[in-house]
């Protein structure tokens, strides 16, 4: 880019920096590539298939302050509750956070539980045609109640009765007619019924018409059933009891891995190890060593679920198995670090992966994370801080509300409006700064903890599941006309207004430009 450019109007200006912004991320893309082996960019080209069982996980979070009068069990008052999808809902969950196509294959209840699966499957546009609704059958619903940071029950609803014979073969045709678009098969076993023998074989026949792969996350001892599979992803545990081998040491997990590859007669294995990473055999090679890297483990939930969705993405996008198995195991140790069944995102994985990436992009938690995320700081009893705006051409006075609205608490959420939004609000030709951009400033700054983005119908919704203890805005504002502040005061908290530096906004340094570039033309 030349050292000077003539700036012939504001827009003309802004035109400049937008270049500089794709120039800049050319080069990013390209260290993606050098330091990662793969191009990220062709997740949002693969097409995935998940076949295995949904469930509904239920979370309960509440607080324990006594002990049951009627027997000597904890009472839980109940706080908040909400559903994700687990299973393989959650692998097809992490494959859509990651750009992919999916395809989804399984079973429902004909109740509420399932009817409220199938509509969160549709709201992530994933396809599913294949999955069956079956009245004889429950939904699989796991029901967790937590206290604090700590689960202190589990119910479980479910059969692990054998799907039946109409179900297996509507679910067999969809396989059938949906594999000409399919790059690869992932496979879910939980052992509810779904992934029987039976179907096992006649879907690696089906994959293998096709030329395309298979990955089975397992359950049970017996792993016989998979074979023909192209790849195998037990846990250590999992492969300890098909294997008949105690693994407490390098020595006997080796033992245990070549004896499921000769036994159950598949040509690739990977077996994780929680904190102490992965282990991959590949035929004819020596076993591969995947190290973890450390991270706090809040909630395995769901880890499982990560591996697979991320070893498929990356081998369906070109990557080598070893490639494929380093990036999943990075993407479970994001995963383990968040409360409740979780995705890892493109932003996360990146910043994870890629040295010189944009880690403050990690700060960015979507609507749908929102719940997760306060629960757990409500948990740590953590003084959460939310303020709220366009922050469009970030200035002085912005940075005077951050700096002393961090001050007041132990964490800084700053909810920040959309595109869409903000043009509502501001007028044509705004904001100057798109929210992608905006996301990536702000959570530079050391003061922001989390960054969100929200739409002007989502407002009071968003402030309805952070219940901030203290909700600031710049003094600039009435204390009665501040959005929200029913709904904090209501929750038990308060409002805050900043002082903050005087004829300072965003709107005015853009007609302070804008004049200047006409005073300049006349």
């Amino acid at each position: 880019m030349p050292d000077q450019v003539r700036h012939d109007d504001f827009e003309t200006f802004y035109d400049v920096i937008k270049l500089e912004v794709a120039n800049k991320s050319l080069c990013v893309s390209v260290a993606k590539k050098l330091n990662m082996g793969f191009d990220i960019s062709k997740f949002e080209r693969c097409n995935l298939l998940v076949v295995g069982d949904l469930m509904v996980d239920e979370y309960l979070w509440g607080n324990v302050d006594r002990i049951s009068p009627e027997a000597p069990v904890q009472v839980v008052s109940v706080k908040e509750e909400n559903y994700t999808l687990g299973g393989s809902g959650n692998v097809a969950n992490n494959l859509i956070a990651l750009g992919a196509n999916v395809s989804l294959a399984g079973v429902i209840g004909s109740d509420r539980y399932g009817h409220l699966l199938l509509a969160k499957l549709n709201e992530l546009g994933i396809n599913t045609e294949g999955v069956i609704e079956d009245p004889e059958r429950p939904t699989t619903r796991k029901t967790r109640i937590i206290s604090g940071n700590q689960q202190v029950l589990r119910i479980d609803r479910e059969t692990k009765k054998d799907i039946s014979q109409q179900t297996f073969d509507v679910i067999l045709n969809y396989i059938e007619r949906v594999m000409p678009d399919v790059d690869l098969v992932l496979i879910s076993d939980y052992g509810k019924g779904l992934i029987t023998a039976d179907l096992l074989n006649s879907l690696t026949s089906i994959v293998k018409k096709y030329k395309s792969f298979s990955i089975v996350d397992p359950k049970g001892r017996d792993f016989s059933k998979y074979s023909g599979v192209s790849l195998l992803t037990p846990n250590k545990k999992e492969a300890a009891l098909a294997s008949g081998i105690d693994i407490v040491d390098e020595s006997t997990l080796i033992k245990a891995g070549n004896k499921i590859v000769e036994t159950v007669k598949i040509e690739n294995l990977l077996i994780t190890c929680g904190k102490d990473g992965m282990v991959l055999f590949e035929d004819n090679k020596k076993p591969y060593y995947i190290t973890a890297q450390a991270r706090q483990v809040f909630d395995v939930s769901g880890a499982g679920d990560t591996v697979i969705a991320v070893l498929g993405l990356v081998i369906a996008s070109g990557a080598s198995f070893v490639k494929a198995a380093s990036i999943a195991n990075t993407a479970a140790g994001i995963v383990v670090s968040k409360v409740g069944t979780s995705t890892v995102s493109k932003n996360e994985l990146l910043s994870a992966l890629t040295p010189g990436y944009d880690y403050a992009s990690t700060k960015h938690i979507s609507f749908s994370e929102l719940p997760a995320v306060v629960q757990k700081l409500k948990a740590d009893n953590k003084k959460i801080v939310l303020t709220n705006g366009c922050f469009d051409l970030l200035h002085e006075g912005h940075i005077m509300l951050l700096s002393a609205s961090k001050k007041l608490g132990d964490v800084l959420v700053v909810a920040i409006d959309d595109d869409e939004s903000v043009s509502g609000i501001k007028g044509p030709g705004r904001p100057i700064i798109s929210e992608k951009d905006r996301l990536s400033i702000l959570g530079a700054l050391g003061s922001v903890d989390y960054v969100v983005v929200f739409s002007s119908k989502q407002l009071s919704k968003m402030i309805e599941i952070i219940r901030p203890d203290i909700l600031t805005k710049g003094r600039n504002y009435i204390f009665e006309d501040v959005t929200g502040r029913e709904i904090v005061e209501r929750c038990g908290g308060r409002v805050v207004l900043i002082p903050i530096k005087k004829n300072v906004s965003s709107s005015s340094i853009i007609n302070n430009i804008r004049n200047s570039d006409i005073q300049k033309k006349a």
